[in-house]
């Protein structure tokens, strides 16, 4: 029997990348999956005929994890499809890189209301749906304990989702559901090799970024989308049972 038989799912953010590798392993261990993008439908189309070769269930939904109006269409729009709501990843979120000096209240507003405000609102829309044994795992990242240049939006926005899941915890533990988090470390993405260099110091940035990022990684290489993909999975099957408010680093040993 497989791990998430029976079980619905959706995941943010899907359409490539981790998100994608998370809807695609959910889907193997059983779960029917939502795939949820937000600009690119043919990506997700790619990602839904992969599951379907492989012998899962998926569906596409669009929607901006900014806009709150949005979140609730997806969520209702699974239930309505599926009828039920099992599994919540949100996976969905945006970099951001800029001096103090430089950083705008647009800026803020952008960064805050896909990475804290979308997370919270999808959870707050999944969760009226979920009963007990509902799973919720939000993403958090390596940055929110570890010091990089210009980072600090992206890095504090990544520092309230580990707040929330631990605040969230007792409140969905009366109702049996559990919440946490993921902390990625370097996985390697495409979003990854835009931004490899930006997370070494500005005065070493000549050097082979992946080999500055892998001078402080204990495993000495990057995260594979999938690895990243079966910690989610652990945290969503009934092997993470007693799990709740926290938050698991995936990030190969950072320091």
């Amino acid at each position: 029997m497989k791990k998430l038989a029976g079980k619905v799912a959706i995941v943010t953010g899907s359409s490539r990348g981790i998100g994608k590798e998370i809807a695609m392993k959910l889907a193997h261990e059983g779960a029917k999956v939502v795939v949820n993008y937000s600009r690119s439908p043919e990506k997700a189309e790619a990602v839904i005929n992969q599951i379907q070769q492989q012998g899962g269930e998926a569906i596409a939904i669009q929607a901006d994890m900014s806009q709150v109006d949005q979140i609730q269409e997806l969520v209702t729009t699974a239930v309505e499809q599926y009828g039920q709501l099992d599994i919540l990843v949100s996976n969905a979120g945006i970099e951001h890189f800029r001096k103090l000096e430089e950083i705008t209240p647009q800026d803020f507003q952008r960064v805050f209301s896909v990475n804290v405000a979308g997370q919270l609102f999808v959870t707050q829309a999944a969760a009226r749906y979920m009963t007990s044994g509902g799973r919720i795992v939000l993403t958090s990242s390596v940055s929110a304990r570890i010091s990089v240049f210009y980072h600090t939006l992206y890095a504090a926005s990544k520092a309230a989702v580990s707040a929330m899941v631990l605040n969230l915890a007792p409140e969905l533990g009366e109702r049996g559901i559990t919440i946490n988090a993921i902390a990625p470390g370097g996985t390697a993405t495409d979003m990854a090799q835009e931004n490899a260099k930006r997370y070494t110091h500005p005065a070493l940035q000549s050097a082979p970024p992946d080999a500055l990022l892998l001078s402080k990684t204990s495993l000495q290489r990057l995260a594979q989308p999938e690895e990243i993909a079966a910690a989610v999975t652990f945290l969503v099957s009934d092997d993470a049972s007693y799990i709740s408010g926290s938050t698991l680093a995936v990030d190969g040993g950072r320091f």
